[in-house]
């Protein structure tokens, strides 16, 4: 059963007017997803679970106050424009595809979320700290850990989607990377999960 923009608002008590951006984003998707690959065909009948609350319950999972968030590989916006819509205050969204960022663009303009665009690969980013990182099928973690390092301080939360391959691509990490790691049950996709690192270093050698 698909989860309508209705059954969304119920679950996540988001206001009307958060409510109202949101939905203009997923139109907005669904009209531009017909001529680019934003997200995939198969997925948009199922939107609001599959893409929107997927996106929002990280919203659980961010350190208390926190005010600056970078998504990597953001895509069509997901999950750091939805977080910038449900109210993370400074959202970085790095996304090196300019047809995606065209859209991006628009969709920052539509909603008024807080957030900035990066038209550039995350390795090419001026060095900034964050709160917290995010990324949702962008890399592997060994890599995704080397790309989210510069802007990572001792405090930064990683929050990453990950699928059936979470554990293995945790142990495999943990050669290269000191880091307190939890892996967290998705409430929008069963067969996947949410990597909640923090205190993350490089091993030294």
């Amino acid at each position: 059963m698909t989860l309508s923009a209705q059954g969304f608002a119920r679950v996540t008590h988001v206001s009307r007017e958060t409510m109202a951006r949101l939905e203009d984003y997923v139109r907005l998707l669904a009209a531009w997803n017909q001529r680019i690959n934003l997200v995939g065909r198969n997925t948009i009948g199922d939107v609001w679970q599959r893409h929107v609350l997927d996106s929002a319950q990280l919203m659980a999972h961010l350190p208390p106050g926190t005010r600056r968030l970078i998504d990597l590989g953001t895509g069509a916006g997901l999950p750091g424009l939805i977080l910038a819509i449900l109210g993370v205050p400074e959202v970085h969204l790095v996304e090196s595809d300019r047809r995606k960022a065209v859209f991006l663009a628009e969709a920052i303009r539509l909603t008024r979320a807080p957030a900035r665009l990066h038209v550039r690969r995350a390795e090419e980013l001026p060095r900034f700290s964050a709160d917290a990182l995010t990324a949702r099928a962008c890399a592997n973690l060994t890599d995704l850990l080397a790309l989210a390092e510069p802007f990572m301080v001792g405090t930064t939360v990683c929050l990453f989607h990950k699928g059936k391959t979470a554990a293995a691509e945790l142990t495999e990490a943990a050669k290269d990377w000191n880091m307190l790691a939890e892996t967290l049950p998705s409430v929008a996709d069963p067969s996947g999960c949410i990597l909640k690192l923090e205190g993350v270093s490089r091993v030294e050698r």
